[in-house]
């Protein structure tokens, strides 16, 4: 996983863009935005952490589930490319304006996501 600047049509080899294996997480937050590349089907925590952006707050940095999607305290909100929540946790989160669980989010296409201001676990939208 890489930081990595706007793909460029043409950037990939024989003059595509490879995109198959690998999609863009592009991260929101108050100190701009950032791109990374990651594999297809890795999850959204790991991605982020990874490139030196955490989910948590300083509290629940230490004081978390380790990615078991019992804790809450590393949601992120998707603005683009969200797919169905296919985790308990997130059905409900989904449904009651909640943001959703980085680490049990699996990466399958380009998203954008944003690092909520975190209450306790992140309010409402």
């Amino acid at each position: 996983m890489t930081d990595q600047s706007p793909p460029l049509d043409g950037d990939g080899p024989d003059g595509a863009t490879d995109t198959a294996e690998t999609v863009t997480v592009t991260v929101r937050t108050d100190d701009g935005t950032r791109r990374l590349t990651a594999p297809v089907g890795a999850v959204l925590r790991d991605v982020l952490r990874d490139a030196g952006i955490s989910p948590y707050t300083r509290y629940t940095e230490r004081l978390n589930c380790g990615g078991r999607g019992i804790c809450a305290t590393c949601g992120v909100r998707i603005r683009e490319g969200e797919t169905e929540p296919d985790h308990w946790h997130d059905r409900l989160a989904d449904r009651f304006g909640y943001p959703r669980l980085s680490c049990q989010y699996r990466l399958t296409r380009d998203v954008t996501v944003e690092i909520p201001e975190k209450r306790v676990w992140g309010g409402r939208e």
